[in-house]
């Protein structure tokens, strides 16, 4: 199933980090999207209901949510929904669960302040590179031979060449 949803709704925990055997990083948390509707008899907003989401966010995308959200939190999330039928001893249900792609907070009820990860930077070098200086032609082909030395008398010298008849300025 590749159904994509986008919900928004309250974090009910922390976001908990765990580790899969091979190494991926998995952030897991409960989010909870209200619904309201306006009763027209009581001229107000009442619930409507809330409904349940087990979102799970794995790699780069854990570890942000890890350090980033807090329970309670306002979110907008989209991911990819998953609907799956499960049963133990005493009870059988339905679970609802997202695979999150992305993650925001919700900027209509607060702010927040973005800072761009940094991705870990190579090892510097002990030393600088240099270009070679064995005397070589830095503009010859890899593989070509060297060029042969100059020429020893100017009747050795190339001559122009006359094309279609005309000589050329040189």
């Amino acid at each position: 199933m590749n159904d994509t949803i986008t919900i928004t709704g309250n974090l009910a925990n922390d976001p908990e980090l765990k580790h899969t055997p091979g190494g991926v990083v998995i952030a897991s948390f409960r989010v909870g999207s209200g619904r309201r509707k306006f009763d027209k008899a009581a001229n107000a907003w009442v619930d409507a209901g809330t409904n349940w989401y087990a979102v799970s966010a794995f790699r780069s995308l854990a570890e942000h949510a890890h350090a980033s959200l807090r329970r309670g939190d306002r979110v907008v999330l989209t991911g990819r929904l998953r609907i799956r039928s499960w049963e133990n001893d005493t009870a059988r249900g339905t679970a609802v669960e997202i695979d999150a792609d992305a993650i925001g907070h919700d900027l209509m009820w607060g702010t927040s302040v973005f800072t761009k990860a940094t991705r870990a930077s190579a090892p510097a070098a002990e030393e600088a590179w240099e270009p070679p200086n064995d005397g070589a032609d830095a503009w010859a082909t890899p593989g070509s031979p060297p060029p042969s030395a100059a020429p020893a008398s100017s009747a050795e010298e190339p001559r122009p060449i006359a094309l279609a008849g005309v000589e050329g300025p040189f």
